[in-house]
């Protein structure tokens, strides 16, 4: 089974007044709809937009693993647990927040910053803090969490290319730019489709470049 969500009817959220800018996926914060509330062990998937000197302040997060990419510009990282770092365009950041972490998220830069975060429940409970970036993942390259068994795929494709999707109990697929055909369905950017039980599913690059976000789901 194949459910697409559309870029426009994700719920707008943020304070634009602050420079801050967010589109939920699912039910979120104030944002609640009981048929919406997570996909397997995906919790979030939100769209933040960060104007230059925007951010979120320290703030607490548990028992939750926290993934972002950044879409364009720089997303500045400080946490608890002592880490400090920058995230680029390319990069896979992983905060696991296990038994507490707090944690800051800024737009240092001069240039507007994007940027999907994505929480996903973890299999078990407690545990201590972890936090990993990969610099400029490679396609080929997959990026494991078992700890809420799942496995995030990035895609790139130009025009006329083609990448098969995970034959796994779930899937969720985003595309970050270009368009591509999944099924019968043509998906946009910010668009999404998830997916249950699917096999031998591929996706199409409509027009080029593309970048899919692709997570397989044990469960």
């Amino acid at each position: 089974m194949i459910s697409v969500h559309r870029s426009e009817d994700r719920y707008r959220g943020g304070d634009e007044a602050a420079g801050i800018v967010t589109r939920h996926a699912l039910s979120f914060g104030h944002f609640y709809d009981p048929d919406n509330l997570r996909f397997g062990p995906v919790l979030a998937f939100n769209e933040e937009r960060l104007a230059p000197g925007a951010g979120f302040e320290e703030h607490p997060h548990s028992h939750t693993e926290i993934v972002t990419w950044v879409v364009e510009g720089e997303l500045t990282h400080r946490d608890s647990a002592g880490h400090s770092t920058v995230v680029r365009a390319g990069d896979v950041a992983h905060l696991s927040a296990a038994s507490g972490v707090r944690h800051v998220e800024r737009n240092d830069g001069t240039a507007p910053l994007t940027f999907l975060q994505m929480w996903l429940a973890p299999l078990e409970s407690g545990g201590e803090p972890s936090y990993t970036v990969v610099p400029g993942i490679a396609d080929s390259t997959p990026y494991a969490l078992p700890g809420a068994g799942a496995m995030l795929h990035a895609r790139r494709l130009d025009t006329g290319e083609r990448t098969a999707v995970p034959d796994a109990a779930r899937a969720y697929v985003h595309v970050v730019r270009g368009r591509i055909a999944l099924d019968d369905e043509e998906l946009v950017p910010g668009d999404a489709a998830r997916i249950t039980g699917a096999e031998g599913l591929e996706a199409v690059a409509v027009a080029g470049p593309v970048e899919l976000l692709v997570w397989e789901l044990t469960g």
